[in-house]
């Protein structure tokens, strides 16, 4: 009966590099039933880096950016031979357990994140990343003036009139009412990422008499990100 599965031969090209991204379903419902802060609830952003860490460890990505419940995960070695059923399902489903299990606590409803898979080549690893960046910041201009509209105005009536305002319109509005988004920590602006970090170890060799350094890497969650460009991605040896 193998024949009657729907995609089950389906495969990632060989020795592609390829870039999961992970949605959370129906977050905003989510939100709501987990009361969590507006604009931005740092309980909940605490364990989706638990979650993102997770994921670097079990599928040894080579980079991971997250921002709100959306989480990239960049593979340079592709498992499960590649079959394209069996990657989004797994890492759908780990990306789900983590969440809940960092969460804690109990839920009106199962969450769940869909997944899928973009072959990706070196030469558009920074074009992506960049990308979801841009994204992150709209994401964070138009979090804080819904809510700010929201603090003023019924919910319908701030959909009404953020649905009508472009991104330098919010800014400017929430500038005009004391919000600067300058001062914002800079997670809720560009997100956060995992990568492998070296640490410097100094130890004491008793059979030459002296120190020696080494280097030992370490899998680091950086909360204060640049702006992606070509330089922080060589120094996080993700791009040559």
């Amino acid at each position: 009966m193998k024949e009657f599965e729907v995609y089950s031969s389906l495969k990632v090209p060989k020795n592609s590099k390829i870039i999961i991204r992970l949605d959370g379903r129906s977050f905003h419902k989510l939100a709501k039933d987990l009361n969590l802060v507006k604009p931005y609830d740092d309980n909940f952003y605490d364990v989706m880096s638990k979650v993102c860490h997770d994921l670097f460890e079990e599928f040894s990505a080579e980079f991971v950016y997250c921002f709100s419940d959306e989480i990239s995960l960049l593979l340079n070695n592709v498992p499960f031979e590649g079959r394209v059923e069996k990657i989004n399902s797994v890492i759908a489903s780990f990306t789900a357990s983590s969440f809940v299990m960092h969460y804690g606590g109990e839920f009106k409803k199962p969450p769940a994140f869909d997944s899928r898979i973009i072959p990706i080549s070196d030469e558009d690893i920074l074009g992506y990343f960049k990308w979801r960046q841009d994204e992150s910041w709209r994401n964070c201009v138009n979090s804080h003036g819904i809510s700010f509209l929201k603090s003023k105005y019924s919910n319908a009536e701030a959909n009404d009139k953020i649905n009508g305002m472009n991104l330098s319109d919010i800014h400017e509005l929430l500038f005009e009412n004391g919000i600067n988004l300058n001062d914002v920590e800079t997670y809720k602006k560009r997100g956060i990422a995992i990568y492998r970090k070296n640490k410097k170890i100094v130890g004491f060799n008793k059979k030459e008499n002296k120190n020696q350094t080494s280097y030992r890497s370490f899998i680091y969650i950086d909360w204060e990100l640049p702006i992606f460009n070509e330089k922080f991605f060589k120094e996080v040896k993700v791009i040559e």
